[in-house]
């Protein structure tokens, strides 16, 4: 029998070895019982160390693909040869609903040449040269503790200054022990429904309103009602009976930038006592307020424990990270950390600690306090270039924080984003945002962008609304 190999252009020889072989016994050229060639003959013929075949023959046997007969030989097992797959078998389907679930953002698509996408930091200022010292300093060998598994709550020191943090930045009382460390606002969505919702439970979002908290509870069986949002906030009376789950954006709703009015916050809370509901705040992007004292949360005028108040380092920090966190109310924690369990155990360890030092030595508040000014810059000049060159055309919507503002139209601006996209310039439709009535609109970013880009890039949406893109 004649075994064909070939070695040429590759360093790992064993896994090519054992590749070719295991590829020529399922393919049926080298069939059930019959002999390979002797581990020194084929080594000799390959030009290769013995020991190299035997290790491919090795794996071989040990996936039942060989057998050795003392004094006789290795030989293939009866082992069937892979069937061909047959184009008109649809194989295992998943759920109908995902069939609905839109596919992600690919993440490695190249940068847009002007890239206005609401909710991206401006990670050329990230400070990498800081966090790469706090990540050695916990990988050091006194530090093995961060290497096996963790607290699902989170790590005891980051969830102390995450407490410390709110309580200074936003008024949030808190203490260490009501904090679960999360991936961000998808997976705390996720858990708070895992431990109130049951399967067709009814959820209110917030319509124009943040897309992935809506699809975390709609994959997870529950019925989302989009509620529409007015000038002072998400409508109340608009609610539907029967709502055991509210998420909202108050302190800078998203998309639209506005803030709720202390009248609405209030009547939310009343709602939510007497409905027996629980209300998801998620404070995203807050930390950069650009006039004016920040609004109270809705957690700070919270007496009866309703408020779960989100926060996330990804508009902060970075995205990458994937740490985020969730103010509790104490009666849910035990069931929080036990869900965090099972759904995958806790966060990185290491990322965890360097956090908590980076927040404790005070680089986290410099940080944000650096990244204000130049955030209020971005929205300054974006802000008055839309007024300047785009009047006509665009109405700015209100914002005072964040990292982007909306500009109302009365046109649908799908076709103009389209139009934009195709030539450098990423940004977003109010549309994109809307379940039920569409607001037509565009929305910017100011994070990703840097400042010298914004104007030139602004001239070039502004040749495609002259050219009829909108």
């Amino acid at each position: 029998m004649e075994i064909h190999i070939d070695l040429t252009g590759t360093r790992g020889h064993r896994d090519a070895i054992y590749r070719q072989l295991r590829a020529a016994i399922l393919a049926g050229r080298i069939r059930p019982g019959e002999a390979l060639p002797p581990t020194r003959e084929l080594a000799q013929r390959l030009a290769v160390s013995r020991t190299t075949v035997s290790a491919a023959y090795d794996r071989l046997t040990a996936e039942g693909f060989l057998a050795g007969r003392v004094g006789a030989g290795t030989f293939v097992t009866a082992s069937p040869a892979r069937p061909e797959p047959v184009p008109d078998v649809p194989g295992v389907q998943p759920l109908p609903e995902w069939d609905t679930m839109p596919a992600p953002p690919a993440p490695f698509a190249p940068a847009p040449e002007f890239d206005f996408r609401p909710g991206v930091p401006d990670l050329t200022r990230f400070p990498f040269d800081t966090w790469r010292r706090l990540v050695t300093q916990r990988l050091r060998a006194g530090q093995a503790d961060l290497m096996t598994y963790g607290d699902p709550q989170g790590h005891a020191l980051l969830r102390a200054e995450i407490a410390r943090h709110v309580g200074v930045s936003r008024d949030v009382r808190a203490a260490a022990a009501q904090v679960v460390v999360t991936a961000g606002a998808q997976q705390t969505t996720d858990l708070v429904a895992r431990v109130l919702l049951r399967h067709g439970d009814l959820a209110a979002v917030e319509d124009p309103g943040y897309p992935p908290p809506r699809l975390v509870l709609t994959a997870r069986g529950v019925r989302v009602a989009p509620v529409p949002v007015d000038e002072s906030g998400i409508v109340v009376d608009a609610i539907p009976a029967g709502t055991r789950l509210v998420y909202v954006t108050p302190s800078h709703q998203y998309p639209l930038g506005l803030s709720m009015s202390l009248e609405r916050r209030l009547e939310l809370l009343d709602w939510a006592e007497r409905n027996d509901a629980v209300i998801v705040e998620d404070d995203y992007d807050t930390e950069f307020r650009y006039t004016g004292r920040p609004l109270e949360p809705l957690h700070s005028l919270d007496s009866r424990g309703r408020v779960g108040y989100v926060g996330s380092f990804s508009k902060v920090l970075s995205p990458a990270l994937r740490l985020g966190f969730l103010v509790a109310p104490p009666s849910l924690v035990p069931a929080l950390v036990k869900a965090r369990y099972l759904t995958d155990w806790h966060a990185p360890n290491v990322e965890q600690a360097a956090l908590a030092a980076f927040m404790a030595e005070g680089g986290f508040a410099r940080h944000v306090r650096r990244m204000r000014k130049v955030y209020r810059a971005r929205h300054e000049l974006l802000s008055a270039l839309l007024v300047r060159d785009f009047a006509d055309v665009l109405t700015p919507l209100p914002s005072t924080a964040g990292l982007h503002l909306s500009a109302a139209s009365d046109f649908d601006a799908g076709p103009l984003v389209k139009a934009a996209r195709r030539h450098g310039v990423r940004l977003y439709s109010l549309g994109d945002f809307s379940v039920g009535e569409r607001r037509h609109g565009l929305v910017f970013g100011y994070g990703a962008v840097a400042a010298e880009r914004i104007e030139p890039g602004l001239a070039r949406l502004r040749a495609l609304v002259d050219e009829g893109a909108a």
